[in-house]
């Protein structure tokens, strides 16, 4: 049976339930290792001739469940947990880049994953290039070596919401893969940008997935669309000690078996079980949270928009925005649960933030509890002038991840703020 989106992020990857004590929730594996059943299974369980668990760092059934969740809830061939949303990019990004090669990035992208690129991939030699997210700049900056075109479904924090078909098929005409960061798109709820063209995704399960602010989590779903036997992606056609590669073994999901391989087996970025657990809780009530978040999101922009003291709000959902009309086709159920407005200048904008006492002054977003933060010289602050300006960063920007509370409350708390700027 065809379950829906409610439906599949409470049961999707528990079949059954665990067949020993016949616990209803998902059990908390917490073991390094498993039994076999004699030497000829572990032997075949290592030479890949039988799936089934061997070791922690490699995979865990409380991370299957959550991986296959994920997976299911976006539409995916497969999905791996890692240890943060942090380590998700680098698995994906290490997977298809190589010397000699290079991405194409939005100019909008967040910090972290900029600093990813510009600190591991162009040492390593791969060429980072960034540009506006339009199929136009996508299209320019592609080449025989171009291995992947990377932006965000709603970018950070402007807003931006790029229109993922074309960019697909811009990507796909320049022979590279989509790969889009989908944490904004909230686990799938508000965007599922493989059924748009997309060939893989990532989420920092931090955020929206987990939804309470309790654990460090990412995602990487494979698609399991693309062509990676082009003769572009050696390494997929690659015949490992055993003298099989991973098109041969993986077939359409040859891009999950690579970033397991690089990024679990090799390099350890392992989920824990108990945040995998964390994460399962927090689907489950996924749509919920979400929608109420964007529902207050779009309301409270609005009452922005009319306050003194505010120069500007950024948010997809305001007719004003410049990519209103994009998100109107490119999400569902809403236009995101984060908007960003300015202030006069950027002391304003530190007035307001310490002048808040309901909404929580942190590193994060997606959580239950309202954040506000100052993205030019906390989570941009990596970043050049020009490259924090170009992803539509200012100095008087205040970003607002809208949380769970009572609406009224949340204006009424902004408007003190609001009420102590200075004159």
């Amino acid at each position: 049976m065809a379950y829906r989106f409610e439906t599949l992020q409470i049961h999707a990857g528990q079949e059954t339930v665990e067949g020993t004590t016949r616990s209803r929730a998902v059990p908390i594996y917490q073991t390094s290792a498993y039994t076999f059943d004699d030497a000829d299974h572990a032997a075949r369980l290592f030479a890949l001739q039988e799936f089934g668990n061997i070791y922690s760092r490699i995979m865990n059934p409380t991370n299957d469940v959550l991986e296959k969740r994920v997976a299911a809830l976006e539409g995916g061939a497969a999905a791996l947990a890692f240890a943060s949303g942090q380590a998700a990019s680098a698995a994906l990004l290490l997977a298809l880049a190589r010397p000699g090669a290079n991405v194409v990035v939005s100019q909008e992208l967040f910090g972290g994953t900029f600093a990813l690129a510009r600190k591991l991939l162009e040492p390593w030699g791969c060429a980072v290039r960034a540009v506006a997210p339009t199929p136009e700049a996508v299209s320019e900056a592609l080449d025989g070596d171009s291995v992947g075109v990377w932006l965000e479904t709603i970018a950070n924090p402007s807003g931006t919401v790029p229109d993922l078909s074309a960019l697909a098929e811009a990507a796909h005409a320049g022979g590279a893969p989509l790969l889009v960061d989908n944490t904004w798109g909230c686990g799938g709820y508000l965007c599922r940008p493989l059924s748009q063209g997309a060939d893989a995704v990532i989420h920092s399960a931090t955020k929206w997935i987990g939804g309470h602010g309790t654990f460090i989590a990412g995602v990487l779903v494979d698609g399991g669309s693309f062509d990676w036997g082009s003769g572009r992606f050696p390494a997929f056609a690659t015949p490992d000690a055993r003298g099989r590669s991973y098109l041969e073994r993986a077939g359409r999901r040859a891009l999950a078996a690579r970033a397991e391989d690089l990024g679990l087996f090799t390099l350890g970025m392992t989920l824990s079980p108990y945040a995998a657990f964390l994460g399962l809780q927090g689907l489950e009530t996924l749509s919920l949270r979400v929608q109420r978040s964007c529902d207050s999101a779009l309301a409270l922009a609005q009452w922005l928009a009319a306050q003194p003291g505010v120069e500007r709000v950024l948010y997809p959902g305001l007719p004003s925005h410049p990519s209103h009309a994009t998100a109107r086709r490119v999400l569902e159920h809403g236009f995101g649960a984060v908007l960003a407005f300015e202030t006069r200048d950027a002391a304003s904008a530190r007035a307001f933030l310490d002048a808040t006492r309901l909404a929580s002054q942190l590193a994060n977003i997606g959580d239950a509890k309202t954040v506000v933060i100052q993205p030019w010289s906390t989570t941009h602050a990596g970043l050049s002038e020009a490259a924090r300006r170009a992803a539509g960063v200012t100095p008087a920007m205040i970003r607002v991840s809208v949380g769970l509370e009572d609406l009224g409350d949340l204006k009424r708390d902004f408007a003190g703020a609001l009420a102590a700027l200075p004159a």
